[in-house]
């Protein structure tokens, strides 16, 4: 193949390469010291040290101490630190076209090696190391004393994981949050700005009052939830995106129940922003601290173990003996070692937590042979982005030195959409895998739906079973599993491990001893306090678990006396109200919600918080407003009329009447008793209480 295009290096680009360098390898070091590793006279090493800092690559401060010689210290900025990135990257570039064009000259061919941004066959380099956006130890200790006075971004736990991708290499080439440019191509072709393939939108995105605080070309500490500075950035691109446009291109329907396109209309901030990173420090991870590895580390990891060969199978789910018969044939098919590689950033809203699945594959790894297997745990924050998922995954699995990689039937697929159809073909990410498979670095394994026949008690392909009609096909949809767990039945060896049945039933016990959440919703007035009230005492008196009311009117004056009216206050109110229910649920306890929650996009938020730990039942109090005006025992509709009360839900603000609630209740002309006994049938149907 031809050596990749370098890009010309001024003597200026070599000058402040070889200083940026030198003082990121000994920030400690003397003047005369720097001055004889570079071959310069002091008087030269001064003029350059002036220029980078004038440059605003490095500060130059007094250092004090009876050494003359070590007057002053120097330290990298965030613009230095990236700055010296970029400039490796552009000499590593040139050096191996030298290198390419020398042994051409000596051999008359190729050498084959493939540099890590130009992946136009399989990557034969799969083992080297990669690049990181890490500054040395010594500089990262002074550069957290510098970004201490930068402006600073509290990382959402989606940024977080994207941030660790993009510090360790896994997001390789990126060298930070995508510009506008680069943003705009990946959303329209799949393509960065130099022509990379890159499938997914990787920006950092803020409210519009941080972005409209900044100036371009400024620095800013880029800061976990706990304050801990993790890197900086360099803001050079500000700008407004057009998320629908962003939902049809990436994820294939501006449709609010995909749950990446929800996240970016109801979650993400309207700006975004883009820039080169700077790492100082990983995030920090307390558990199975030693199955995570970075790109560099599972590298030599296989430099270590001779691996040349590796295929990886990236899993969001428990393994069950299907996934293990899948790998087993993946393994064989590609005769290569098996990298179990699953995601425990963020995953689909309603997913088996990270901390019940790593126990899973833990409780499983005996079952593979030890000197081929390998797990490793990647804290990827997933889209649920179909095809554009199956690439880019390849792509970061290239990254961590993987050869081959596991795409099966709908991966990463979201589930349906609004119509009730999957948002993706079964097949679609293997096409569009295969369709770039040599640029991505990795060869595609892919496998079909795998189910059980009894008649010769194995796992087979459901598409290559040729005399199906003689034999009998048993499968156990993720669906059926639920079911089973949440009502305490059988679940057959056939289908999984004894080890990971016990697990899963052990954090998901049947459904009658789980926590769980009842949401009423309506307008003021409509009967949701005096129906949450009896349904309350209705469930004390069957007792068994602790009942928890969670009223409006309560709330708002022990947890948000502080909260207007206005929409955002509102909102806040209400993910209050939900984040209260979720620990109440989490623990084993019923919650009980009766706030008016008028918008959907807020009620829908608190049900994914909610549906992390137990059961969420929405009950849609259905009084019309004309019943709510008529009853006003409070007054508040006849001030809302005569424009005393701003905002007021039904009257100057609006209501989402809930489109698909688990129980709808009519009040009028029904007595309170009759409601809360329709909420406690729901229950009883649903395995929520006994019957």
């Amino acid at each position: 193949m031809a050596p990749p295009k370098a890009k010309p290096i001024t003597d200026e680009d070599g000058n402040v390469f070889r200083l940026l360098r030198q003082l990121d390898l000994a920030p400690e070091a003397s003047q005369r010291s720097i001055a004889e590793a570079l071959g310069l006279s002091l008087g030269t090493l001064n003029t350059r040290l002036k220029s980078a800092e004038a440059a605003g690559f490095i500060k130059i401060s007094e250092r004090s101490g009876p050494d003359r010689r070590q007057r002053f210290a120097y330290v990298l900025t965030p613009r230095g630190a990236a700055e010296k990135n970029r400039l490796t990257e552009s000499f590593l570039a040139r050096k191996l076209a030298e290198y390419e064009a020398l042994h051409a000259e000596l051999t008359g061919t190729a050498s084959g090696l493939v540099h890590i941004k130009h992946r136009t066959e399989l990557m034969q380099n799969n083992l080297a190391p990669i690049s990181e956006l890490y500054v040395s130890y010594e500089s990262a200790q002074k550069l957290k004393v510098e970004a201490g006075n930068l402006v600073s971004h509290d990382l959402s736990p989606r940024q977080i994981c994207d941030l660790e991708l993009l510090m360790n290499g896994g997001f390789n080439p990126l060298k930070g949050f995508l510009s506008e440019e680069d943003y705009n191509g990946v959303v329209e072709n799949m393509r960065l700005a130099d022509g990379s393939l890159w499938p997914m939108p990787i920006t950092l995105d803020v409210s519009e009052e941080f972005a409209a605080s900044l100036e371009i070309g400024q620095d800013i500490a880029l800061r976990d939830q706990e304050g801990v500075i993790l890197g900086t950035m360099t803001v050079t691109d500000r700008w407004t995106p057009d998320k629908s446009r962003e939902a049809e291109k990436v994820f294939g329907a501006d449709d609010a129940a995909h749950p990446a396109v929800n996240y970016l209309h109801n979650t993400a901030g309207k700006v975004y922003l883009g820039g080169p990173v700077t790492g100082i420090q990983q995030p920090v991870h307390y558990d199975f601290r030693g199955r995570r590895d970075t790109p560099n580390e599972l590298r030599a990891l296989f430099r270590k173990l001779g691996w040349r060969k590796v295929v990886a199978f990236q899993t969001r789910n428990p393994l069950h003996r299907a996934h293990q018969e899948l790998t087993f044939r993946a393994a064989k098919e590609a005769q290569a070692n098996l990298l179990i590689h699953p995601v425990v950033g963020m995953t689909k809203p309603g997913d088996v937590d990270h901390f019940t699945r790593v126990r899973c594959y833990e409780a499983v790894l005996d079952k593979y042979p030890q000197s081929t297997t390998n797990m490793s745990l990647l804290n990827l924050a997933m889209r649920m982005g179909g095809p554009r998922e199956a690439v880019w995954h390849g792509l970061i699995r290239a990254n961590h030195g993987c050869t081959h990689f596991i795409v099966g039937r709908d991966h990463a697929g979201p589930g349906k959409n609004s119509q009730g159809e999957d948002f993706y073909g079964p097949y679609d990410a293997q096409d569009l895998f295969r369709e770039y498979q040599s640029e991505i670095g990795v060869e595609m394994v892919d496998f079909k739906h795998m189910v059980y026949v009894q008649e010769r008690a194995q796992y087979e392909p459901a598409d290559e079973i040729e005399d199906r009609d003689n034999v009998t096909i048993l499968n156990i949809s993720g669906t059926e599993l639920r079911r089973r767990l949440q009502e305490g039945l059988e679940i057959p060896e056939w289908f999984s491990f004894p080890e990971v049945v016990a697990e899963l039933r052990r954090t998901r016990p049947p459904r009658a001893k789980q926590g769980f959440t009842v949401f009423f919703t309506g307008l003021s007035g409509s009967g949701k306090s005096t129906i949450a009230n009896a349904l309350m005492v209705k469930l004390m008196e069957m007792g068994g678990r602790p009942v928890t009311l969670l009223d409006g009117d309560i709330v708002r004056k022990n947890l948000s006396s502080e909260l207007g009216f206005s929409k955002e206050h509102r909102d806040l109110n209400i993910r209050r109200i939900g984040y209260v229910a979720s620990e109440i649920t989490k623990n084993g306890g019923i919650a009980i919600c009766a706030p008016i929650a008028p918008y959907a996009t807020t009620r829908r938020a608190v049900r994914e918080d909610v549906e992390q730990f137990g059961a969420f039942i929405e009950v849609h109090v259905a009084t019309s407003l004309e019943e709510c005006e008529r009853r006003d025992r409070k007054g508040l509709y006849k001030l809302a009329r005569e424009g005393k009360i701003k905002e007021f839900t039904g009257i100057s603000d609006p209501y989402d009447v809930p489109a698909d609630p688990e129980l709808s209740v009519e009040t009028e002309n029904v007595e309170v008793d009759n409601c809360a006994h329709q909420v406690i049938r729901k229950l009883e149907s649903m395995g929520l209480i006994a019957g």
